[in-house]
């Protein structure tokens, strides 16, 4: 009796553990598949593999309407920006990959400032103090918009979906998706895309 008891004391620990298991995939799933706002927005950090992918000119999605007020209280509409190349990232400060990025960003921003070149950042997870202190510490040149109630990631999932935090989604001159890169974004990588839409010509 004394086997037996031991060996389903096993099985249950076994089945207990395993369903904890699916329970914690099925919710870490459920930013990947879902095309609401909050699926990204609120549920952390999902993790991307840094894939890349790109639009020919002509299949390009969009045009992206993305709009909505910073953490200074400052508006920023990405419509205002036709005829510049747009660079939108989505991060918040806890999150490991965006702060390994975060200085790549700061770089272009600061690199691509006098060439048509915006970046935006839109942040649904934080208050004010912490995504204002991630600022300071990398200091951040561009502004993100405070999207706790998911408006902005939305309005970008109707276009593309975004599938993981960070995504870097890269605009052309038009405001039509031109590439999206889901999570840890390559430095180099973004730099090309960067440089290949400013070639283009201008509409």
């Amino acid at each position: 009796m004394r086997v037996g008891t031991r060996a389903g004391g096993r099985r249950a620990t076994l089945l207990g553990t395993a369903a904890l298991v699916l329970g914690l995939l099925a919710g870490c799933s459920s930013a990947g598949t879902g095309t609401g706002a909050s699926d990204v927005a609120d549920q952390g950090y999902q993790s991307g593999d840094g894939s890349t992918t790109t639009w020919a000119v002509d299949e390009r999605p969009g045009p992206v309407a993305v709009a909505g007020t910073d953490f200074e209280g400052a508006a920023h509409d990405v419509t205002d920006w036709r005829g510049d190349v747009v660079v939108l990232n989505t991060w918040y400060a806890a999150c490991p990959p965006c702060r390994a990025e975060a200085p790549d960003l700061v770089a272009l921003a600061t690199d691509y400032a006098e060439q048509d070149v915006h970046v935006l950042g839109i942040n649904g997870t934080d208050a004010a103090g912490a995504a204002q202190a991630f600022q300071r510490q990398f200091e951040v040149p561009y502004p993100s918009l405070a999207d706790t109630d998911g408006t902005a990631v939305a309005a970008l999932q109707g276009t593309v979906p975004v599938n993981a935090v960070p995504t870097t989604v890269v605009l052309d001159r038009e405001g039509r998706v031109a590439a999206r890169i889901l999570g840890l974004a390559d430095a180099s990588t973004l730099r090309t895309l960067v440089d290949d839409l400013l070639a283009e010509d201008a509409p």
